[in-house]
Parts: C-alpha cells; structure tokens; sequence
C-alpha cells in the first residue's frame, strides 16, 4: 500500500490546481466585494450582536477545517484559502465583522472553473452551523 501511495502522490501532486490570488480580495467600500457569478461564489450575510465576538469564533471554526490555510488575519477582517482533497482547487473565504451594521459578512469563491458543485455554499453554511451550536 505505501509503495502505491508513493507512485501515485507524485501524480496527484500534478493536479494542484491553484489559480492566482484574486487582486480584489479584501474590503473596499465598507464591505466585501458582491460575487461576480453565483456558478462558482457564494456570499452572506449574517445578523449579529457581538460581530467581533463571532469572528474569533468563526477564525477557530476556520482554522479546525481540513485543508484550510488563514492567509491574512485582522481585529475585523480574515481570509482564508480552502483546498480540495484530490484535486486541490483553491477557494478564496473572506470573513468581516462589520461593527456599524451589526453583521458578519461571509465570501466563498472558487478560483478556477465555472462551477463549484455547491461547495463554496456548504462551507458557508457549515460555518454558520458552528457558530449556532
């Protein structure tokens, strides 16, 4: 089995597809920039009385998740990149604490390909999930 496995990392390793770093990552208008495309981003927005709170919350739900790497991390603002098991596609996540309107914003988007087959949502809620319970 370990010889099998060493055979086939190699070529597994081949299909690490990455994608660029998006340029528009980050706040700019007071917020997170909208989804260009509901194929492959998913965005939300979620009502709260501690948004700082939650974020800290949210950043430890974040760093448990398998194959997730906090790239960048403030008092109001995180982002994170998601990899897939076998192949590696990269996703972009983006958190803010917006402390004026009482919210927490929540960005998923994938870095390559048309669609993301429901993954960018899932992960959005699985993280809302844990912040409930």
């Amino acid at each position: 089995m370990t010889f099998l496995a060493g055979l086939l990392a190699p070529v597994l390793m081949l299909f690490h597809l990455v994608g660029p770093v998006p340029p528009d990552l980050g706040l700019s208008n007071g917020g997170l920039r909208n989804c260009p495309t509901t194929a492959h981003c998913t965005s939300q927005t979620w009502e709260s009385s501690n948004p700082m709170a939650e974020l800290s919350r949210l950043s430890e739900l974040v760093q448990e998740s398998p194959r997730t790497v906090v790239v960048d991390q403030t008092e109001t603002y995180l982002h994170a990149e998601a990899s897939s098991a076998f192949f590696g596609f990269v996703d972009d996540l983006e958190l803010f604490a917006d402390r004026d309107n009482s919210q927490i914003q929540a960005r998923s988007e994938s870095r390559l390909g048309d669609s993301d087959l429901g993954v960018n949502a899932a992960r959005l809620e699985a993280l809302r999930s844990g912040l409930e319970g």
